[in-house]
This record gives structure tokens, C-alpha cells and sequence, in this order.
């Protein structure tokens, strides 16, 4: 599976809804993501794609939309 199907995946089983017709939604401004799922975010990528993605360097803004947080983990594995 590709890396945008497994972090939309890992997306929808957070939110408990399918976001894929929100891709450019910001999930903190419509209250989709609070702080405590951002840590299950985070935590549960890492995991998935052995990155480092530690909350003491999260930005909200480069992570706030589904297309940012595919983008920024593709970055991230390299």
C-alpha cells in the first residue's frame, strides 16, 4: 500500500470518519484533531514508517491537513 493510502488509513481509524474528500481541510480548525489524537498521530506513524516524528518539534501548521501530513512523512522517509 502506498504511503498516502496507509496515512489516510491511519487518519480515519483516529477521526473515526473518512476524510478523503477533506484533503485540504485543516483538522484542528473544524475539530477533528485535538491534542491527545495528534500524540496517537504522531506515535502511530512512527511506527508504521519507522520515522522520527517527535511532538517537542511538531508544528501545527506543517501538519494540519491530510495532503501536509502525507507530504511531511513522505519527507521524512526520504
Amino acid at each position: 500500500m502506498a504511503v498516502k493510502e496507509e496515512v489516510i488509513d491511519i487518519l480515519n481509524t483516529i477521526i473515526g470518519e473518512d476524510i478523503t474528500d477533506q484533503m485540504d481541510d485543516d483538522f484542528f480548525d473544524s475539530g477533528l484533531l485535538d491534542s491527545m489524537a495528534t500524540v496517537e498521530l504522531l506515535l502511530d506513524l512512527e511506527s508504521k514508517f519507522s520515522i522520527q516524528a517527535p511532538v517537542s518539534e511538531f508544528n501545527r501548521d506543517e501538519w494540519n491537513t491530510p495532503n501536509k501530513v502525507i507530504a511531511k512523512v513522505e519527507s521524512l522517509i526520504g
